[in-house]
This record gives C-alpha cells, structure tokens and sequence, in this order.
C-alpha cells in the first residue's frame, strides 16, 4: 500500500482507531475523508486540518450508502483507498431468551456495512492507481469473548470475507486486513481506561509501522495480537477460549 499521496476514505472516523487512523494518514500526506453518523464527532477529528474532509452516512441504511458512495466519487474523483472501520461491540447474554435488537444492529453495521460500501466502490476504485481496501477485523475473528458472540461472529465474517475479496480483486485492488488486539477505545463504556488494554496511541504507531513494509502484509497485526490470531495453529485456542471467558 502506498503511504502517502492517497485520498482515503475512512469509516467510523470519528472516534478511536478510525480517528487515529485518519489523523496520521493526513500527517503523511494523504487527503482524508472521515465519514460516520455524528457530524460533531467527525469535525473533531479534521479540525485544523488540511485536506481533511467530514462526511456524514449512516451504515446501516442501504439506500443511504449508496448515495454516499456516489456523493464521495463526485466530490473526491481521486478516492483511491477505502478504510471500513466503523463497528459496534454489544454485550449479550446467551443463558436466556432476548431481544435480539442489540445481535440485529451488529450484524448491519460491523458486516453488511463494510460489504455494501465495498460494492458501491469497487467498480471506482478498480480503475484508480495505487487502489487499496483495508478492512479491520479483530483478534476475537480468531478465538471469541463469549459475551460478545455478535461483535466476534461479524468479525470472523469479515476475515473470511476479505479473504475472498483478495483473491477477486488480485491485481486491481490490493486487499489488507487490520487485525486490532484490546485496544484502548471507547468501543465499549470504560474501555479506554482499562490498564490491561494496548494503548491507542501505540497500537496506531506499530500498525503504521507495518503498513510502512515492502510488500504490505496481507494482515497487520500487531505483536500482542498474535496470540488470539495464531491461538489454534500455536495449540493454544482452548486455553485462549476460556481466558477469554473470565476476562
């Protein structure tokens, strides 16, 4: 991936990783639209920025990322990376029948968001230079926290789809995955504050750093992600399973 000279487009940029994200991307050189649902959030993030830009949509309205998708082509031509970072983490309990709202709305937004932006795009953005998708995943894709069965499912979701979009797309679009560890957002209430979570800023130096290589990695993945990512290869997914369990 090129690191500079791009104009990406960021989802979820208005708050933790997808801020982070945007704020170092435009430091290199690269003109940033952030796009999420809450335009005070998203003027944050470019505030006295150049070549920053906020964009409103809401992800999980099908009709309304389509009309995004065309409004960004027509307002930013050069739009050569997309960034699908937005997402949602709910806790559920599944001991007992119950509203599935909280499951429903994970599923639009953390999967079939990214897939219909992607879609909107790709005709776009095969026929840029330099094109690139970039879709974040987790380290729970990989061995899941059983109080967030939806968030982890979207997420192995997304992997396996971005997998398949690789493969597709070889030799039009270059496809990488972020894989983030427990990252200290506000993902979920209290979260950014937690000491055993990496810090944001941190994770958003080593992802960079990574992104930096030659070739890129298929996946971006931080050293204290690795043992969610490699817990069944490495002979420790159980283990992993059930620390996970009474964190």
């Amino acid at each position: 991936m090129k690191i500079s000279g791009n104009t990406i487009l960021i989802t979820g940029g208005g708050s933790g990783i997808g801020r982070e994200l945007a704020r170092r991307f435009n430091e290199l050189g690269n003109v940033v639209i952030v796009a999420g649902r809450r335009l005070s959030a998203l003027e944050e993030t470019v505030a006295g920025r150049r070549d920053m830009h906020a964009m409103t949509v809401d992800v999980e309205d099908s009709d309304a990322i389509t009309a995004f998708a065309e409004r960004v082509v027509a307002e930013h031509p050069r739009l050569n990376v997309l960034i699908n970072n937005a997402g949602i983490m709910r806790h559920e309990d599944l001991t007992r029948t119950r509203d599935l709202r909280d499951a429903e709305q994970t599923v639009v937004t953390n999967l079939l968001g990214p897939i219909r932006l992607t879609n909107a795009l790709t005709d776009h953005l095969a026929g840029q230079s330099d094109a690139a998708i970039m879709n974040v995943s987790s380290g729970l894709a990989f061995v899941p926290l059983s109080v967030t069965p939806t968030y982890n499912a979207t997420k192995a979701a997304i992997h396996s789809y971005t997998v398949s979009l690789r493969e597709r797309l070889n030799g039009k679009v270059e496809v990488i995955e972020l894989v983030p560890p427990a990252v200290q957002t506000e993902l979920t209430p209290g979260q950014s504050s937690r000491e055993d979570y990496m810090p944001l800023g941190d994770f958003i130096d080593e992802t960079m750093a990574l992104l930096r290589e030659q070739p890129t990695p298929r996946e971006i993945l931080v050293k204290r992600v690795n043992f969610l990512r490699w817990a069944e290869r490495d002979g420790h997914f159980d283990q992993a399973v059930e620390m996970l369990s009474v964190h």
